[in-house]
């Protein structure tokens, strides 16, 4: 019996070994295919990164060619003493708040409601998407034009409306300009994510739907117990590119308000441009730049690994 076990025993242990080996050998096949794609990923994304850390430990005004190492005090400066810097964390913070939770849930009810059998729905699809296709420049100038205090669309509607109270200088107040911005990114974003949803419900099995509908769910048990499971593929894909793009927003804000009225509307990525280019501070610029990929990295990374972790159980 004992000798039985040792052979089964040893025998595992060799079936191990060779699947081990079987799947280096295809890791191995595999690598001469990775290499072309590894070389440009290392030149185009590799090193603009490490060479933005090693510019960030520099003092550098970007015209003399001469650089000053200073180390961390870049980081120190920014994270002690700059004050806008800690302005535009909390604005990138609420922005990306926000917008997992506006634009997401707006292009979650959207795509369930365009994914019905209704009269004219391709065209409703087109027109939610559309803003989705216009450039940000565009869009920054539409949206600038409509909160013009004296001749802008939204408040001469809400005059219509008899809402005289709550016309507003919706770029120039320093307690709303955030969310006035938002507004249009709301508006640019939501055609997309709805997109992202349609595709995702066009996966989900219909015949689970229509089972469940004869065993009597009514809609919202549908919804909650079959819809939503049957887009976790499709959340982690949007939350992702929720989180990357409201961090590194930086058009919208440039654009309309170019960070201001008084820097109430600064976020990370402006404010980096602004110290490297307007203020010549291209060590300090980089660094807030960094600040931003590694709260990114932070973020993102292990949210994609638990979400995907937890769909492979």
């Amino acid at each position: 019996m004992s000798e039985h076990i040792v052979i089964n025993e040893a025998s595992g242990g060799s079936r191990i070994r060779r699947t081990q080996k079987k799947g280096l050998s295809q890791r191995l096949n595999v690598l001469p295919f990775l290499i072309p794609a590894l070389f440009f990923y290392s030149i185009f994304v590799l090193y603009p990164i490490l060479n933005s850390f090693v510019l960030s430990l520099h003092r550098w005004d970007g015209i003399t060619p001469d650089r000053v190492f200073v180390g961390l005090e870049n980081y120190r400066f920014v994270l002690t003493e700059d004050r806008v810097f800690w302005t535009s964390l909390r604005n990138s913070g609420l922005w990306t708040v926000l917008s997992l939770l506006i634009p997401t849930t707006l292009g979650l009810g959207l795509a369930v409601a365009l994914n019905q059998p209704l009269f004219g729905r391709s065209i409703f699809r087109t027109l939610i998407y559309l803003p989705a296709v216009l450039a940000t420049v565009v869009v920054s100038m539409m949206w600038s034009w409509m909160y013009n205090p004296t001749l802008g669309m939204v408040n001469a509607i809400l005059k219509g409306l008899g809402l005289e109270s709550w016309i507003q200088d919706w770029l120039g107040s320093e307690r709303i300009v955030l969310f006035s911005v938002f507004v249009a990114s709301v508006w640019q974003v939501t055609g997309t994510n709805m997109i992202l949803f349609l595709a995702g419900l066009q996966r989900i099995d219909q015949e689970l739907i229509e089972a469940a509908k004869v065993d009597g769910a009514n809609d919202w048990r549908v919804f909650w117990n079959i819809t939503l499971p049957g887009l976790r593929q499709t959340f982690i894909v949007v939350f992702s590119l929720t989180i990357i793009n409201a961090l590194k927003v930086f058009d919208l804000v440039y654009a309309m308000t170019y960070g201001g009225p008084g820097q109430a509307s600064q976020v990370l990525a402006t404010w980096s441009f602004f110290q490297a280019f307007n203020f010549h501070n291209f060590g300090i610029g980089t660094a807030i730049a960094m600040i931003l990929f590694a709260i990114t990295l932070v973020i993102v990374v292990p949210y994609i690994r638990w979400a995907t972790r937890e769909d492979d159980r």
